[in-house]
């Protein structure tokens, strides 16, 4: 004789599809969140791809004023997320634009001396402060050193023969290998980079990251004669390895200010710092890296 079925026996596979429906419906969900964040992204850099555009293609003063204009916010940027420091901010401003002049104007010497001459500097404006400190003397001089070299080498870079075409491949290859890390770390991250710097980078997303730098920078070469396959694979190698460690920099910078983002430029999508991590890298390595081949 069969036991008789208890009441409300088959409500578990009833839940068991509702979990299913929700669960579709939530990854459902999700997606499109990720293709709306996607499409803000591209939407919040398309601005910016022209201004760079405009700077690189006119070069020279119209460059170097354009890098000066985004070195300022990345400083002021810099300096908000540690004001508790007391930065020294005219001495960063003057350090910034010391370092670009001496690129435009001359070269790797002068811009160690511009470099060299900052610290006296600083010092002098420190001693004007209201607070002075040996901690707002160094997070400036971090500034000048992290964001006015790495502009610096920009305006160096495009100066020497094809820069114009080497820092449109050095963006090309730091940002198409920006995107591709986040894509791929949304699609496929499962181990964790770096958990106590940024959790959300993943090891998956690096290498899927610096692939996509890599073949950016052969594939925008492709329609450079002058660029050679060999030399794009190297650039966009130098490239590949340098934006990461760039992004790394920044997040360890924010953490340990307790910042989610380092501004509000691009709205949701961070600030100036947020966005140019990479390229603070990448124009260094890019610059070295061109140097041997043209000389």
């Amino acid at each position: 004789m069969s036991e008789a079925m208890p009441a409300g026996s088959h409500r578990p596979a009833g839940s068991r599809l509702r979990a299913r429906a929700g669960g579709s419906r939530a990854h459902a969900t999700g997606q499109r969140r990720e293709r709306s964040d996607l499409a803000a992204r591209v939407l919040a850099a398309l601005p910016a791809i022209a201004f760079a555009l405009f700077i690189v293609i006119e070069g020279g003063v119209v460059f170097a004023l354009g890098v000066f204009a985004l070195g300022a916010v990345c400083l002021h940027e810099l300096f908000s997320m540690y004001e508790r420091a007391h930065p020294v901010r005219l001495a960063g401003l003057i350090g910034l634009a010391g370092l670009l002049a001496a690129a435009l104007y001359g070269g790797p010497p002068q811009v160690l001396l511009a470099a060299v001459a900052a610290l006296p500097l600083l010092f002098a404006l420190t001693l004007t402060q209201r607070r002075p400190s040996v901690g707002g003397m160094v997070l400036t001089l971090f500034g000048i050193f992290w964001i006015g070299l790495a502009f610096a080498h920009a305006v160096l870079l495009r100066k020497l023969p094809h820069g114009e075409g080497i820092i449109i491949d050095v963006l090309v290859g730091t940002f198409l290998g920006d995107t591709g890390a986040y894509l791929g770390g949304r699609l496929f991250g499962r181990r964790p980079l770096a958990p106590s710097i940024s959790p959300n980078k993943t090891v998956e997303g690096l290498v899927i990251g610096m692939t996509c730098a890599v073949v950016a920078v052969w594939f925008a070469g492709r329609y450079q004669e002058w660029l050679p396959g060999t030399h794009a694979l190297v650039l966009g190698a130098a490239v590949a390895l340098a934006g990461p460690v760039g992004d790394l920099f920044e997040s360890f910078v924010k953490r340990e200010a307790g910042a989610k983002d380092a501004g509000r430029l691009f709205g949701a999508h961070g600030g100036a710092l947020d966005r140019l991590d990479g390229v603070l890298f990448t124009a260094v390595v890019g610059y070295y890296v061109w140097l041997a081949y043209v000389h």
